[in-house]
């Protein structure tokens, strides 16, 4: 982890009329909170499911959760960034938050990308839409790679790889069900003859707020959560594929777009990291059949651990690092020891 120069990680505010957009669309519909959803959880995550993530890990990690079969077979969406409870610190319930983006195949039409709201209490979980509203209280979807989530706060952080950070509210967590009998046409997505829609979610969380570079360069790949500095600190980085001159950078919370500083990893293929105490730890993917790593950089020294196949953006929760995996019948989330 060398220190490099941060200048090009500096972000503008550029809320336009997204927060418009956002209580107007709250303001028809109807809020709810994420431990009403967590209660409404329509699927049921399988413990020590889908152990294929694992691969030849060992020691295997202190504990996993799969989600459905369904949600485990679709070739249409894929998990990519984690956050928890603990990272927002205002969290009434233990709970995971998952994004995934949409891959569909033509002429599927696109879905964008959304949040799974996960129970590690009850097992249960449910998937709620980001959308982008306008100040007509109509909603488009977000079509981003969302490799990384946060939650700090009500505020939750979704990377968006060329240009930044998209905002969203958890106190702007909608329910359709208080708008309307039914969850509309599940084929279609914002306002029509007088319906709200949302290709059959019943839960929405439209953008409230964006964070864009100042100058293009830097790679928005995935985000996570350091409580252990003062104030806490947000984190981004860079997934390189070849290069392991990937960047990952640090800002003060509450946000002034202006990082606290910048480091260069030293390695490729880095889909999450995550500072605590000093220490970092980085989630290093390898491919499709093959094991990544858990690189922890702690006084100045580099140690390698096993992690699952497939493995994505990092969190803390219950004093243990936690991430998802991706692929297609292989997506848990997990949770290590420190």
């Amino acid at each position: 982890m060398v220190p490099t120069d941060k200048a090009p990680f500096t972000l503008r505010r550029a809320t336009g009329t997204l927060a418009e957009g956002a209580a107007k669309l709250a303001k028809d519909i109807g809020g709810t909170s994420v431990e009403a959803v967590l209660a409404q959880g329509n699927r049921t995550a399988i413990r020590r499911g889908a152990a294929a993530a694992l691969g030849k890990m060992n020691p295997k990690p202190v504990e996993w959760y799969a989600f459905d079969i369904k949600d485990e077979d679709t070739p249409d969406w894929y998990p990519q960034g984690l956050t928890c409870g603990e990272d927002s610190g205002q969290s009434g319930v233990p709970v995971f938050v998952a994004s995934w983006y949409f891959k569909p195949e033509p002429p599927v039409v696109e879905r964008g990308i959304r949040a799974t709201f996960l129970s590690p209490s009850t097992f249960k979980y449910q998937h709620a839409l980001f959308v982008e509203a306008t100040p007509d209280g109509n909603y488009k979807a977000i079509n981003i790679h969302a490799g990384g989530i946060a939650w700090h706060g009500d505020l939750i952080y979704v990377a968006d790889t060329s240009h930044g950070l998209r905002v969203f509210d958890t106190n702007h967590l909608l329910d359709l069900r208080t708008a309307q009998n039914d969850l509309g046409d599940p084929t279609l997505l914002g306002r029509h003859d007088g319906k709200f829609h949302a290709f059959g979610y019943r839960y929405l969380l439209p953008q409230v707020d964006s964070w864009q570079l100042v100058t293009k360069g830097a790679i928005f790949s995935f985000v996570s959560i350091d409580r252990s500095t003062t104030p806490h600190t947000l984190i981004s980085g860079e997934y390189l594929e070849t290069d392991p001159n990937g960047r990952v950078a640090r800002w003060d919370l509450d946000m002034t777009g202006v990082p606290r500083d910048c480091y260069v990893m030293g390695q490729k293929k880095i889909q999450g990291a995550l500072s605590s105490g000093g220490t970092w730890y980085l989630s290093q993917a390898a491919d499709s059949h093959t094991n990544g790593k858990l690189l922890v950089w702690k006084n100045n020294t580099l140690t390698a651990r096993p992690f699952p196949i497939g493995n994505e953006d990092l969190t803390l929760q219950g004093g243990r690092l936690w991430s998802v995996t991706e692929f297609r019948n292989m997506r848990i989330v997990y949770g290590v020891n420190l």
